[in-house]
């Protein structure tokens, strides 16, 4: 039997310069992305959203230190930062930036519905997204403050409920404590790292 490579697959992970974000880089780059994949880190710009940021965020994830690029010298675009991270920690796949531009007063749901046009468009197969919730507020939901009992809209689980391709939505738990998982079949599955 000759060794068969599984065919390159198409992944997408959300990329902002939050915590969350890295945090679904990281978990994208040791848990789904294998050899011969293609990264493609789409990140949804607003002409009011943060061209530059420094690589704070990337430090104040839980990537190992020699994944994170040492660039002194101020700001760094965060998609070319997160790249580098890429190109470190997984040196056999490809790597694609990729932006999106909305207009300045889009609401959420909007981009969302983008962003899952956007994934039907280049083929995905899987999309990852960092989420920020508590627990409870999973459990217990999100209400906006003033509105009726009515949920906060949120873009990963409405990403999730509504992408064609396998999405998922993470969230790290802790230094060592692994990650909580949302996809459209598991709600909050602890995966331990």
């Amino acid at each position: 039997m000759g060794s068969e490579t599984a065919p390159a697959r198409k992944v997408i992970v959300l990329a902002d310069p939050t915590r969350e974000s890295a945090v679904a880089l990281q978990y994208a780059l040791s848990n789904v992305v294998l050899e011969n994949d293609e990264l493609i880190l789409l990140h949804v710009e607003s002409p009011n959203s943060w061209r530059k940021n420094t690589l704070s965020f990337l430090r104040r994830s839980s990537l190992p230190s020699h994944y994170v690029p040492n660039l002194e010298g101020g700001d760094i675009d965060f998609l070319e930062a997160m790249k580098q991270v890429c190109e470190v920690a997984q040196p056999g796949i490809r790597i694609r930036k990729e932006k999106m531009q909305m207009e300045a007063k889009v609401k959420d749901k909007d981009k969302a519905n983008a962003i899952l046009v956007r994934c039907n468009t280049l083929g995905v197969d899987a999309v990852i997204i960092g989420q920020r919730r508590s627990l409870s507020s999973a459990l217990l939901g999100i209400k906006r403050p003033g509105s009726a009992g009515l949920k906060a809209f949120d873009m990963a689980e409405y990403l999730i409920e509504n992408s064609n391709c396998n999405c998922v939505g993470v969230q790290k738990k802790g230094q060592n404590a692994g990650y909580l998982i949302n996809t459209k079949t598991q709600k909050n599955f602890w995966l331990l790292a």
